[in-house]
């Protein structure tokens, strides 16, 4: 679900070449997975593109995070004391990309000192100022299991991986102490998840109150102190407060593309991302007509259709600095495209928070009705403009923490008597400096050499670990490929084609002899294959036990790449020949994965799984609960939503076991049929993998995606062994957490609790410490932190509302509670949570008194129209196929904030008029409201909502268009397994630039499975546009913002 290129990136000019998918290689990659050169060696030279096409990036750009590294650094070294800082990528990447800060911005690191007062990130830093400086060696080891790291687990295993593929884990936070009334014991902060095994691309974590439901494992809330009682959640269940990001003024901005300034329009005023806000009220009025019995009447509304607020495009780059005198600026808006300079708090990149000011008492967020939340992904791609993250080395004695509450140094300690002490802005502890670390103070209460230290002016900075923070060496780099061979997985071609995937990207893997590479087939029985060099040819092992695994030695399946890359060429090349003949119908699925941990248990690794029918025989076996997943029976079945949940623990069980050794599984499920997901799902999701899902597989159309999706997987920047912690400002808890990950320790560090409340203006601190291995072996710990002011002022809570955050997290807990809660009851908490949001604005802070108008923050008017998104989202909808809303639920827990609001959110674009559109300053053209009153029959249209891409043709379209954009005369000879081709005409070459541009926004190869035609599957298409009133009852866009209001007129009169 990613690409080699993350969102935000900056728009580049089309290659010069044939885009991706020509018509003379309908098999090539889209141009940012060209020549992707990742885990390469110190000696190893770029290799050239896979198909001859010129790299994504022209080479006066600078280089991506995605592009293959230079030489590595053998390690990190203590830093010199002059000289430029060391700069890191991603985990496993070397520096690849000019460390200068982008666009002509003065160096990172400067000397000259900021005025009395101010936060050293805050002043810009001075050009001519003296290199970064070399800090003494810290003295204060520490080891991690002394703070109770988030996945350290018992026997002594580290407890994950971590990765760019999907999204992480959601924090909230909670009162530190029991509720009034309550006896029960309320510890300090959240048990921290295990990010087990290879957790998928940076892991998103949040931290939010559980609206629905109570409070599920694996999941942690962030409440401010409070000795007061809260009011109940919107979805029921205990008093919970979310932790999140807000939406903010709009910052600075630029052409995307030289020369071509933003559309008139297109954006509101500029206003500089930390400027004072308004003092007034900034909000949305809108004037619906309602009956006077507070029903709706038939034609009364008076709403204009194209006056409702809707998401507005814009062209333009933003840059965007963390902190600005002194205080905490508002990120932009997570689904824009934005360059970040980090002045002192880190990247929104890597962490958010629903708002951008901390309510100071729980009170005060309750009456907000929002939640409180951090999404935090440790390991999110960077701009490709944007600096390196620095390596710092504080030699054998490890990184500088506090030693009450293990936090790591950062930006927000503040030294004291001339810097022989300094305060945790964590705990309020103060601690001694360690004298190879002391340091004089200026004028300004700072320390002389803070602009030269990145841990002391980045929110963001990667420590070398010591030996204190391994329970065991580095272990290599491990990849199983496990595949399926029965007889329905070999007829579809879907072993033909996870074995062809397999062989493409194994020049991907990291070289060196770390990586090891394993492999084997499963059907009734699982088959091992010894690759060792010495033999003629793979030797094939049987192992016919399927209820009392067992597994070959592991010397012998399990071998370095660099040894046995012809044996392992030969043998995907043979398998499926071997088994064409098969009439083998049973998958030993559970059987087979426990087989493969068996050999992989100890190094830990990532395991790849290609599954393409439901597990019917030995270890796990599962039946199927419903006929084919058809639907989800009757709608009038209140017990049809326990079919989204696993069928038994037996592969939950399994799966915590997997993440104890450090073993990450992906699932690749190619499938014409049920297969459970809900069930199957659940490994994954504890072992921090991923599912992909290609259904109903077609080897025409989802084998180039699905060898895409492997590259992406394995070539990403990642890392092993992975454990994180969240550690938050005393009078702030950690309450729960969401992800994918496996939470192994109870409680964590016992920090005490207060009743007083936080104080106005002061500023209240997160931060999540990612301890990890690199591919290469290196130990690191990455320290993000944010530092946001707080407030007593519930207007500055709308103010600083992040809409897409706070809606993100909103997306998690529905998903959460799907599985348990009936549908309908879901949509019923879901309005609810959106309503009392604006009633509570309405009441408090409108200063519009007339109550004929629906009144909508600023910050949030698009609530109402996300929240109608959700509601007929995939997941939601009662006639959908068990599998497919089993998939979303599981694709929602990891989303990433930028691939959360398409999802539910799509992109729609006109088509057939590319080549007369303006510009605008983007490859995509603006988009259309997702209504039909925009959808004609002349017309053709592309749909995507960051997974798969729809087109629509209207029974009236133009021949000659038809023919240019798609090969296709007439829309009945469109079909299911149509792909995209590039055709020697300006309209279809600007198609395929557009295709092109979106795959690269959204990270993720996304494939037209289907052609959609008016005379065809039409309302498949239709059923995204989310505008429209539904057949079955669902409301328009127009009619839910009149039911809103309805509903807040109702509570404000009572």
């Amino acid at each position: 679900m990613a690409a080699p290129v993350p969102p935000g990136a900056p728009r580049q000019q089309p290659p010069t070449g044939p885009p991706p998918n020509f018509q003379q290689n309908p098999n090539a990659l889209a141009d940012n997975f060209q020549n992707m050169n990742l885990n390469r060696p110190p000696s190893s030279n770029t290799r050239p593109p896979p198909f001859g096409q010129p790299p994504p990036f022209s080479s006066s750009s600078p280089a991506s995070p995605m592009t293959r590294p230079g030489p590595f650094p053998s390690g990190a070294t203590p830093r010199p004391a002059s000289g430029s800082p060391s700069p890191t990528l991603p985990p496993n990447m070397a520096p690849g990309r000019p460390s200068g800060p982008p666009f002509g911005q003065p160096p990172p690191f400067g000397a000259r000192p900021p005025p009395p007062g101010a936060f050293p990130s805050s002043m810009p830093p001075s050009a001519g100022s003296p290199p970064y400086g070399a800090p003494p060696p810290g003295t204060r080891p520490s080891p991690v299991a002394s703070s109770s790291p988030v996945n350290m687990g018992p026997s002594g295993a580290p407890s994950g991986f971590m990765s760019n593929g999907p999204p992480a884990p959601a924090f909230q936070a909670g009162q530190r102490f029991a509720p009034p009334g309550s006896s029960q014991h309320q510890p300090p902060m959240g048990a921290p998840p295990a990010m087990g095994p290879p957790a998928r691309g940076p892991p998103q974590a949040g931290a939010m109150r559980p609206f629905m439901g109570s409070p599920g494992a694996g999941a942690s809330q962030v409440l401010p102190p409070s000795g007061m009682g809260q009011a109940a959640p919107a979805f029921g269940g205990p008093p919970q407060a979310m932790l999140g990001s807000v939406a903010s003024p709009y910052a600075p901005q630029m052409p995307s593309q030289p020369g071509v300034p933003p559309m008139p329009g297109s954006m509101p005023p500029p206003r500089m991302y930390g400027m004072p806000p308004p003092m007034q009220n900034q909000m949305t009025a809108i004037s619906p007509v309602i009956g006077q019995t507070g029903g709706t009447q038939p034609g009364a509304s008076k709403i204009d259709p194209n006056q409702i607020p809707r998401p507005i495009p814009s062209s333009s780059v933003i840059l965007h600095d963390t902190r600005q005198g002194n205080q905490a600026n508002p990120p932009p808006p997570a689904t824009s495209d934005y360059i970040v300079r980090d002045t002192g708090n880190c990247s929104p990149r890597y962490m958010r928070c629903t708002i951008n000011q901390i309510p100071c008492t729980a009170d005060l967020l309750t009456t907000s009705g929002m939640q409180l939340s951090l999404l935090v992904q440790p390991l999110a791609l960077p701009h490709p403009s944007e600096e390196p993250i620095q390596i710092v080395d504080f030699g054998e004695g490890g990184p500088v923490r506090c030693s009450r509450c293990k936090g790591y140094i950062n930006p927000f300690m503040k030294f004291i008597d001339q810097g022989r002490r300094f305060i945790c802005n964590l705990c309020g502890f103060t601690d001694e400096t360690p004298r190879d670390y002391h340091c004089n103070l200026g004028p300004d209460g700072r320390r002389r050499d803070a602009d030269e230290r990145p841990e002391l002016c980045r929110g963001t900075v990667e420590f070398v670990a010591t030996k204190e923070y391994m329970v065991r060496e580095p272990m290599p780099a491990v990849y199983f490929f496990l595949i399926d061979v029965s007889m329905n997985a070999v007829q579809t071609g879907a072993t033909a084609a996870a074995c062809s995937s397999i062989n493409q990207v194994i020049g991907d893997l990291p070289e060196g002899s770390r990586t090891m590479v394993g492999i084997a087939t499963f059907d009734s029985t699982i088959h091992f294959y010894n690759l060792k060099r010495a033999l003629q040819q793979p030797l094939m092992l049987i192992v016919p036990d399927v209820q009392d695994v067992y597994t070959p030695l592991q010397t012998d399946v399990i071998v370095s790449v660099s040894e046995c890359r012809q044996h392992l060429e030969l043998l995907l090349e043979s398998i499926p020949t071997m088994f064409e003949n098969t009439r083998t119908s049973e998958s030993a699925f559970g059987a087979a994965i426990k087989a493969a941990f068996l050999a992989m248990k100890s190094t830990g690794g990532k395991l790849m799984v290609f599954q393409s029918v439901l597990p019917s025989i030995g270890l796990g076996a599962l039946a199927a609960r419903e006929a084919e997943g058809r639907s989800n029976v009757s709608a009038g079945d209140k017990e049809a939503h326990k079919l989204l949940q696993p069928a038994d623990k037996t592969l939950k069980d399994m799966a915590v076991e997997f993440a104890e050794y450090q073993v990450c599984v992906d699932v690749f499920i190619t499938t014409k049929t049920y297969v459970d997901i809900a069930s199957i799902s659940v490994i994954p999701k504890v072992t921090g993998g991923q599912v992909y899902y290609y259904h109903p597989f077609s080897v025409v159309s989802d084998s180039v995606k699905l060898c895409n999706d492997l590259r992406w997987n394995v070539s990403r920047p990642q890392g092993f062994e992975a454990v994180m912690r969240v550690r938050c400002s005393q009078g702030i808890q950690v309450q729960e957490y969401h992800g994918n990950f496996c939470k192994r320790i109870p409680t964590d560090v016992d920090l005490p609790g207060h009743d007083d409340k936080l104080q106005d203006g002061a500023e209240c601190a997160f931060q999540c410490a990612l301890l990890y291995t690199t591919v290469y072996g290196e130990r690191r710990i990455r320290v993000t932190t944010l530092s946001l002011p707080c407030t007593s002022n519930l207007s500055n809570l709308f103010r600083m509302a992040d809409l897409d955050t706070q809606f993100v997290c909103f997306l998690k807990q529905a998903a959460r509670e799907i599985p348990i809660t009936p549908p309908l009851h879901v949509r019923e908490q879901v309005t609810n949570f959106c309503i009392n949001i604006l009633l509570s604005y309405r009441k408090f802070c409108a200063t519009v008194s007339s109550s004929g108008q629906l009144i909508l923050p600023e910050a949030l008017k698009l609530l109402p129209l996300y929240t109608l998104a959700l509601i007929k989202s995939a997941g939601l909808r009662i006639e959908g196929k068990i599998d497919d809303r089993s998939f979303w639920i599981n694709y929602v827990s990891s989303v990433s904030t930028p691939s959360a609001i398409p999802l539910v959110y799509p992109r729609m674009i006109a088509v057939h008029d590319l080549d007369t559109q303006d510009g605008n300053g983007s490859i995509v053209p603006a988009p259309l409201p997702l209504s039909s009153e925009h959808v004609n029959d002349e017309g053709i249209y592309l749909l995507e909502n960051g997974q798969d891409c729809l087109i629509y043709a209207g029974n009236s379209v133009n021949p000659d268009i038809m023919q240019q954009l798609l090969g296709v005369p007439s829309a009945d000879q469109g079909g299911a397994e149509f792909t995209l081709q590039q055709y020697d005409n300006p309209l279809s070459k600007k198609l395929n630039e557009v295709v092109n541009e979106i795959r690269r926004q959204r990270c993720s190869f996304l494939s037209f499975l289907v052609l959609l035609f008016a005379a065809l599957v039409g309302m498949a298409f239709f059923s995204y546009l989310i505008e429209d009133k539904v057949p079955t009852g669902g409301l328009s866009y127009v009619e839910f913002l009149v039911h809103i209001h309805r509903q807040i007129q109702m509570k404000m009169s009572s």
